[in-house]
C-alpha cells in the first residue's frame, strides 16, 4: 500500500497529470452538449448559439498563445531557480499547484474549443445542442479569465528568491517535523554494536528516496527476522552499498522483498529526507555569498529561515511508539542537520561581518532553545564559525563579531 501511495504522490505532482485530467474533463464537457440535447425543448429564441463556432475559434487560438506564454514563464522560473538559488529547489517549483492548475486550465480550454469546433463541423449538435455548447463556452471563458488574473498575480512572486526560500523552508519544515516526531521512522533505535546479518544490496545506483517500513516489518515478522536499515533516505547507494543487514535465515525471496522496500531514484526527494531541506537552504546562502553575487542580505534571510525550521523541529515532541519492532534504524543526528545547515554559510560568509553576527545570534538563540541536553551542536557550530571569521576579518570587524558572540552560551 505504501508503494502505491508513493507512486500516486509522485504522479499527482507531475505537470502532465493535471493537464490530462483537465483535458479529459474538457472533452466530456464538449460532448455532453450532444447527450443533453434531447432533454432541452425546442428553442424559439436565438441565444447566440449561431456564433458559437466563431467564439470557439477565438478561444482556441487565444489559449494556444497563452499556454505557450505560460510554459515559457514556467521554464524561465525553473532556470532562474537553478542559477540564482539552487537546483534542489526546481522540483518544488515544478510541483507548484497554482502553476499546474493554470496551465491545465488553459490546455483544457484549448481542447474544449477544438472538440467543439470539430463536433460542429460534423453536425454533431442540433440547435439545442449548440445552445448548451454556447452556455458551456461562456462558463469556460469566465473560468479562463479568473485563472488568468490569478496567474498574473502569481507571476509577481513565482520563481523569485523570496518565493524559492519560502518553498524550501516549507519543505524543510515538513520533513524535519516528521523527523523530530519519529527520528527512527517508527522502528527501534539501532545499536551499531549489535548490527550483524546478511547484506541486501540495491539493484541499481542512486539515491534512496523512501523506505517502506511497513513492508520491512511484514517480511521480518513473517520470517522471524530482524532487519537493520543501513541506508536512510538521502543516502547514495550502489552495488557495493548495503541497503540493510538481515539477521536470520535469508533467501532470495527475502532479499528481493527487502530491496523492493527501498525506493531508489536518480535524484534526492524532500519527502523523507530531513537533510535535503537544510542543504538546499545553505546552498542558496552560499551562492548569494559568492563573489559574483555578493548578496549578504539573502544569506541573512536564509539564516532566519533556518532558525524557524530548527525552532519548529526542537519544539516538536517525539513519539516513542515503535510499530515496526522487527526493524532498526540509526537516525540522523542533530549534529548532522546543524552541520548541513550552517557550515557552508560559516565557510562562505567568514569574510562578511554582517552574516557572521547574524549567524552567531541565530546559533546562540537555538542553543538556548535546545537546552543543555541538545545545545552542543549549535555551540560547536558557533565556535567553528567564529574561528573561521576571525582568520579573515579586519580588527574592527573581529571585535564586532566577538561582541555578538559573547551572548552565545558556553556549554
Amino acid at each position: 500500500m505504501t508503494n502505491v501511495r508513493v507512486f500516486l504522490t509522485q504522479m499527482t505532482r507531475a505537470v502532465w497529470f493535471r493537464a490530462s485530467l483537465f483535458s479529459l474533463a474538457a472533452v466530456l464537457l464538449a460532448l455532453a452538449a450532444g447527450f443533453l440535447e434531447p432533454l432541452l425543448p425546442d428553442l424559439a429564441v436565438n441565444l447566440g448559439q449561431g456564433s458559437v463556432d466563431e467564439i470557439l475559434q477565438i478561444v482556441a487560438s487565444s489559449m494556444l498563445a497563452v499556454t505557450t506564454f505560460s510554459l515559457t514563464a514556467m521554464v524561465t522560473a525553473y532556470g532562474s531557480a537553478s542559477r540564482v538559488a539552487t537546483p534542489r529547489a526546481t522540483q518544488l517549483l515544478v510541483a507548484d499547484p497554482t502553476s499546474q492548475n493554470v496551465l491545465s486550465t488553459f490546455i483544457g480550454a484549448f481542447v474544449f474549443s477544438m472538440v467543439g469546433i470539430i463536433a460542429i463541423s460534423t453536425g454533431y449538435y442540433g440547435d439545442q445542442g449548440q445552445a448548451i455548447l454556447f452556455a458551456g463556452t461562456l462558463v469556460v471563458i469566465v473560468i479562463v479569465v479568473v485563472v488568468l488574473l490569478r496567474w498574473i498575480s502569481h507571476l509577481g512572486s513565482f520563481g523569485r528568491m523570496s518565493d524559492i526560500i519560502d518553498r524550501v523552508e516549507s519543505a524543510a519544515q515538513r520533513t524535519t517535523s516528521q523527523y523530530a516526531n519519529r527520528p527512527s521512522l517508527g522502528a527501534r533505535r539501532q545499536d551499531p554494536r549489535t548490527v550483524t546479518g546478511a547484506s541486501v544490496r540495491p539493484e541499481r545506483a542512486g539515491y534512496v528516496t523512501h523506505i517502506d517500513l511497513g513492508r520491512l516489518e511484514a517480511v521480518a515478522e513473517a520470517r522471524e527476522l530482524t532487519i537493520h536499515v543501513r541506508a536512510l533516505p538521502g543516502t547514495v547507494v550502489d552495488a557495493a552499498s548495503p541497503l540493510a543487514l538481515v539477521a536470520g535465515t535469508v533467501d532470495e525471496e527475502v532479499r528481493s522483498k527487502v530491496a523492493n522496500a527501498f525506493h531508489i531514484e536518480s535524484h534526492r526527494s524532500y519527502d523523507q529526507d530531513p537533510r535535503l531541506g537544510m542543504i538546499a537552504l545553505s546552498e542558496i546562502a552560499s551562492r548569494a555569498l559568492s563573489p559574483s553575487t555578493n548578496d549578504p542580505g539573502t544569506a541573512i534571510d536564509v539564516l532566519a529561515a533556518l532558525s524557524r525550521v530548527f525552532e519548529n523541529m526542537l519544539q516538536t515532541e517525539a513519539d516513542d511508539d515503535t510499530p515496526y519492532g522487527h526493524v532498526t534504524v540509526e537516525p540522523v543526528t542533530l549534529g548532522d542537520l546543524v552541520e548541513d545547515a550552517f557550515r557552508p554559510i560559516a565557510r562562505d560568509g567568514a569574510g562578511v561581518v554582517e552574516v557572521g553576527i547574524r549567524l552567531q545570534k541565530t546559533l546562540a538563540s537555538l542553543a538556548d532553545l535546545a537546552g543543555p541536553a541538545r545545545g552542543r551542536p549549535f555551540t560547536d557550530a558557533a565556535t567553528d564559525a567564529r574561528a573561521r571569521a576571525q582568520r579573515v576579518l579586519s580588527r574592527s570587524d573581529a571585535v564586532a563579531l566577538r561582541r555578538a558572540a559573547s551572548a552565545a552560551p558556553r556549554r
